[in-house]
């Protein structure tokens, strides 16, 4: 038996991204063996393969290097010490962030204490689709104190981040608009939110009066935004490479601005995937990818138009 992973093996395109084999690991104290049936892409693991960003920086004498912080799959040995989980057990998690990764793995160990446990109502699929996403929806959702009544505007609320943001919003009881393009237009109707087409004019001319921004996107579309805002609007931008320069514009605004580096949080994940299993939170996956098609998975999430979140079928 072998364990086949996706490496990058140099930063640069897709072609850069290789299937090696290694020995299936050994769980050490504390550590399970996950089978990984699902892993999730995160338009991080795009920027790292590309060599830009934090984990690129940390990893660029490290290469060959597997990427990936999301999977779902089946526990099937226990190392010692393991109280919770035991073989057989379904489970999910947001592992490896930021700089040791591994998701892209047929076979990985984790720490027992970095896993939910996925409930039977819940697919493994959409199991993946909500670690690292899921968590940085919630995550800037708090930091931004949204509640009810407040008027809420989520930049790309079709992508794997903006689906549950946007469902989050709605269930804590605000008022959510979100831009996308035409194509999306009826599916986050279909979500509870206002979506407005960004492709037909800037949002900056659609709508005012909004209490919170949360930037999914970055760079001019972010600036855009913030002519929307009331004043005392408080703004979370969540891509890295432009935090500073929107930060530093919202403050000179007068807004409360903040970048973010999501945090994985087990706990926050047993309640997402509690929402998935009684209907309050639905996932959407574009696509899911066999593992030796990572290479078009990574293409697909450098459109920058993917509804939800891109799969790789470990299997």
């Amino acid at each position: 038996m072998e364990n086949k992973q996706i490496a990058i093996t140099q930063f640069g395109g897709p072609e850069v991204l290789s299937i090696l084999s290694s020995p299936i690991p050994e769980p050490k104290a504390g550590e399970v063996l996950v089978r990984v049936a699902y892993s999730g892409i995160n338009p991080i693991d795009v920027k790292t393969r590309a060599g830009l960003g934090w984990a690129a920086a940390q990893n660029k004498d490290n290469l060959p290097w597997v990427p990936g912080y999301d999977v779902a799959g089946q526990v099937i040995k226990a190392g010692e010490g393991v109280s919770r989980l035991q073989e057989g057990d379904n489970v999910a998690g947001f592992i490896g962030f930021p700089t040791q990764g591994g998701g892209y793995s047929q076979y990985v160990c984790v720490p027992e204490k970095e896993l939910s446990l996925v409930p039977e109502a819940v697919t493994l699929e959409a199991a993946a689709v909500l670690p690292l996403a899921g968590q940085t929806a919630a995550q800037a959702l708090n930091k931004a104190e949204v509640k009810e009544g407040d008027v809420v505007l989520i930049l790309a609320g079709a992508g794997g981040v903006g689906h549950l943001a946007v469902q989050i919003a709605i269930a804590a009881k605000a008022e959510v608009y979100t831009t996308c393009s035409e194509s999306n237009l009826d599916y986050l109707a279909t979500l509870g939110a206002h979506a407005i087409n960004y492709q037909f004019a800037p949002v900056s001319q659609r709508i005012e009066k909004v209490d919170v921004l949360i930037d999914l996107v970055g760079g001019d579309a972010a600036l855009d935004a913030l002519k929307c805002l009331n004043d005392n609007a408080r703004v979370v931008t969540v891509p890295t490479l432009s935090a500073e320069l929107i930060c530093e514009k919202a403050k000179m605004l007068g807004f409360q601005a903040t970048g973010m580096l999501v945090d994985p949080n087990p706990e926050q994940l047993d309640t997402m995937l509690y929402m998935v299993s009684v209907g309050l939170l639905k996932t959407e996956i574009q696509h899911i990818y066999p593992m030796d098609e990572v290479q078009q998975a990574h293409k697909q999430i450098e459109t920058g138009h993917t509804r939800g979140k891109v799969l790789l079928d470990m299997k």
